[in-house]
């Protein structure tokens, strides 16, 4: 056997009535690194793990006008590093962030351009809207007999539930004609909010005995707005609140069709199946603590750290902590500061680069200035940390995960719901990218794994003994 494992005796207990668990806990010894198949042979055969060539380099499997990813430029025959670019349909994010600045539709504007290739005329911007506010509402008692009835501690696996449960209330949702498939993105894109909301709050309501705060959404309101609504016992919330939060949602709406979610949508995508069955897979690809969660842990280095310095002023403190970190001797003893470092991006991340500003105008507003000021702190002695003791090739800069879990903390928005207001976002992306793969016809994906197993002679059950 070969297969890597995980568990021990006590999450086995399910097995522990029966002779099969003695069987199981040998089966989860085994997996330890006896059942590890041999590092060395992803180089015998020149193996691209993680779809990766040696230097990091995503491998190329597709093509794609959606989005494009930019840290390096050709010189002869170097790659030489660059502050990073990302430009949606051609366009530069920071571009569009400057055009949207006050406004509180970015979100809207920038689905509009990833779905149909340009930004919207006002008048198209006011009529996408007015749809969008169609259709942010569930289906009739949807929230009481499936959000309700089954209430989880993590809100991505409700998301992910609602979202095939929908595919019982459409009408033909095994179409995947491009007007169809256009139609049940719109629809899912402008309910995962109050999926999201009333996910949130009903966990709330089951396991924190918190009292139950349903508040409908408002069909002429932005989806930033009516995230904030839906949250907040009284409604409110400040223009800015809404307008940062809004620049959250445009640089979280696609990055790519390498990434992992959005990867998982191209790869479904492929098989000619549904769309809900599309977004569910991406939505299981984003929840992993690699991919979507990575705020959060970078949320939770933040709060080791303030509880493990004295003084949030004194950098021989914070350089101290930080090397204790590289060193594996801190916080999870990964050897990793949660938040710097990107497989494209070296110099600088353009959303890291937009949500520092704007979690800086924020904090002021809020009151956390002096947190922000140790975000910043952190930021320039981490790169200074990785790049000597690492010996890195390339520089180093902080991603957007950085920044946006202290935006969401600053907004009061519940660590919960960081990963999910990612699938909000970033499920325009996906719409997108699922659009493009119906529309070129491509091949079922289907990758290559080297077999390096043995190959062995069948005995007839009276003779086996495993291990």
């Amino acid at each position: 056997m070969t297969m890597v494992c995980g568990g021990n005796k006590e999450e086995d207990s399910m097995f522990s009535n029966y002779d099969f668990g003695k069987l199981v806990d040998r089966y989860v010894e085994y997996c330890g690194d006896s059942g590890r198949i041999d590092q060395g042979l992803y180089k015998t055969y020149d193996v691209k793990q993680g779809l990766r060539d040696a230097d990091g380099r995503g491998v190329l499997t597709g093509l794609t006008e959606i989005s494009d990813v930019q840290g390096f430029k050709r010189e002869g025959d170097k790659r030489v590093p660059i502050p990073g670019e990302l430009y949606y349909q051609g366009y530069n994010v920071q571009d569009l962030v400057r055009g949207f600045h006050g406004s509180k539709h970015g979100f809207e504007e920038t689905t509009f351009l990833l779905l149909f290739g340009e930004l919207p005329t006002q008048d198209q911007l006011n009529e996408f809207m007015e749809v969008m506010g169609d259709l942010r509402s569930l289906p009739e008692n949807f929230n009481r007999d499936v959000i309700m009835k089954a209430p989880s501690r993590n809100i991505m696996n409700v998301l992910q539930r609602c979202v095939l449960t929908l595919y019982s209330y459409d009408e033909d949702p095994d179409n995947i004609s491009v007007r169809h498939v256009l139609e049940q993105s719109l629809s899912l894109i402008a309910k995962f909010p109050v999926i999201a909301a009333y996910g949130y709050q009903s966990y709330r309501h089951k396991f924190n005995d918190s009292s139950l705060i349903i508040h409908r959404p408002k069909a002429n309101l932005s989806t930033a707005e009516n995230i904030l609504r839906l949250l907040r016992s009284d409604c409110k919330y400040t223009d800015l609140e809404a307008q940062v939060l809004d620049i959250c949602l445009v640089i979280h709406a696609e990055h790519g069709g390498g990434n992992n979610s959005t990867f998982t949508s191209h790869v479904i995508t492929t098989t000619g199946t549904d769309t809900y069955s599309t977004v569910a897979g991406s939505l299981g690809s984003l929840k992993g603590p690699r991919h979507g969660g990575a705020n959060m842990k970078v949320q939770q280095m933040f709060a080791d750290m303030k509880a493990n310095i004295s003084d949030w002023e004194n950098e021989d403190q914070i350089r101290a902590y930080l090397k204790g970190l590289l060193n594996h001797e801190g916080f999870d003893h990964s050897g990793l500061i949660y938040g710097m470092g990107h497989a494209v991006y070296s110099i600088s991340d353009p959303r890291a680069v937009i949500l520092k500003e704007y979690a800086r105008k924020l904090s002021e507003e809020k009151g956390y200035v002096k947190e922000f000021a140790l975000y910043d702190r952190v930021e320039r002695i981490a790169k200074e940390l990785i790049m000597n003791g690492r010996n890195v090739v390339k520089p180093v800069c902080a991603n957007v995960d950085f920044y946006s879990g202290f935006v969401y903390t600053v907004l009061n928005i519940p660590t919960e719901l960081f990963t999910p207001i990612f699938a909000i976002s970033r499920i325009a992306g996906w719409s997108a990218h699922r659009i493009e793969e119906l529309v070129n016809r491509g091949k079922i994906i289907r990758p290559a794994y080297q077999y390096v197993g043995e190959h062995k002679e069948y005995l007839p059950i009276e003779e086996r003994d495993w291990y």
